[in-house]
């Protein structure tokens, strides 16, 4: 396919994908759109770089858009390329939930690129999906981390979402469910109110801590839903050892997050009038990476198999920043073949 110096000359193409834990982006060559159907492996990257959180949700807009202005202007430096070389930028950030949202990153990137590069500022959800998809907003993505959310697209454009509402207002299927529900059973074997678990004492050692009456003082110390979270590993091993409360508590999240995943196929009818239609569905996220013996992705998928039998189970084989590029890269392929280029 030639090496990346041989595709230099055509400009490049940014791909962001901005999250809460950090924000990455990468530098690709503007490929020709003629390689639509064969894309070089390994796909060529100029420059890659890597900051913080993004989502002025939680930073605030100063210090989103400072980061994300950084970690562009990083990628290209390490490319050796200028922000005149660039054609597209595809921004999947965290927090964009509102064409408000859309606005506003919007305009801060309009202020650092030429009128003609083409922008695009989506949910992180759609780097995902675009991930496993290599850059085609179709289908359905289920992302489970500390957070998570059902993001699906149709070819026409429209799209729905399930889920990602935050902790609050029930992500019971994220790590964050998890592990909460984790800690509130062991909170209830102590008073008296739930059954006795294994989770206790697995718990109590993981934080280093004597008695389950330590745990209200180290869950409210820190506010921190990832904190929360990285306790997943230990509901699964209980699970995993036979607990009944602990498979019990990853049974409710194969449940949650596979009916976020079918609310949204049902909404925009992906799988066709007779729920039998092919559509990819692209996992991502920590919780849905295959454990040991309780693979909780492997069930969320079967799950979605009994409902839609023509789903295609997608776990992707390049980053969200990739997927963000290739979905430029594709936006302006569809463009110049529109324009009969």
């Amino acid at each position: 396919m030639g090496s990346e110096s041989d595709y230099r000359g055509e400009g490049v193409i940014l791909g962001v994908d901005g999250g809460t834990t950090s924000t990455v982006c990468v530098c690709m060559p503007l490929l020709p759109f003629s390689d639509h159907r064969q894309l070089p492996e390994p796909l060529p990257i100029l420059g890659r770089a890597v900051a913080g959180c993004s989502n002025y949700n939680s930073v605030g807009e100063n210090a989103a858009r400072e980061t994300l202005e950084q970690v562009m202007a990083e990628a290209l430096l390490k490319a050796g390329m200028s922000h005149s070389a660039v054609r597209a930028v595809c921004l999947g950030v965290s927090g964009v939930n509102h064409p408000t949202d859309q606005e506003m990153i919007l305009n801060w990137i309009r202020d650092i690129f030429p009128g003609n590069v083409k922008i695009r500022v989506e949910n992180d959800a759609v780097a995902a999906l675009a991930s496993g998809t290599m850059g085609k907003l179709h289908g359905c993505v289920l992302i489970a981390g500390t957070g998570c959310i059902s993001y699906g697209f149709r070819e026409d454009g429209r799209e729905a979402r399930a889920a990602g509402a935050g902790p609050v207002l029930g992500d019971w299927g994220s790590g964050y469910g998890i592990a909460a529900q984790g800690l509130t059973a062991v909170v209830r074997a102590h008073d008296g109110r739930g059954p006795k678990t294994m989770l206790t004492n697995c718990v109590l050692k993981s934080l280093n801590l004597s008695s389950p009456d330590e745990i209200i003082g180290w869950t409210y110390a820190d506010s921190s839903w990832a904190r929360i979270a990285a306790l997943v590993p230990v509901v699964v091993s209980c699970a995993e050892a036979g607990d009944q409360i602990a498979i019990d508590i990853l049974n409710n999240a194969v449940q949650e997050l596979a009916m976020s995943v079918k609310a949204v196929v049902q909404r925009l009818q992906l799988a066709g009038e007779d729920g039998n239609g092919s559509f990819p569905v692209v996992v991502v996220g920590g919780v849905l990476e295959a454990n040991k013996r309780w693979d909780i992705g492997k069930e969320v998928i079967n799950s979605i198999l009994k409902t839609y039998p023509g789903a295609s189970p997608i776990r992707p084989k390049v980053e969200p920043a990739i997927g963000a590029a290739l979905f430029a890269w594709n936006s302006l392929a569809k463009e110049a073949t529109e324009n009969g280029h």
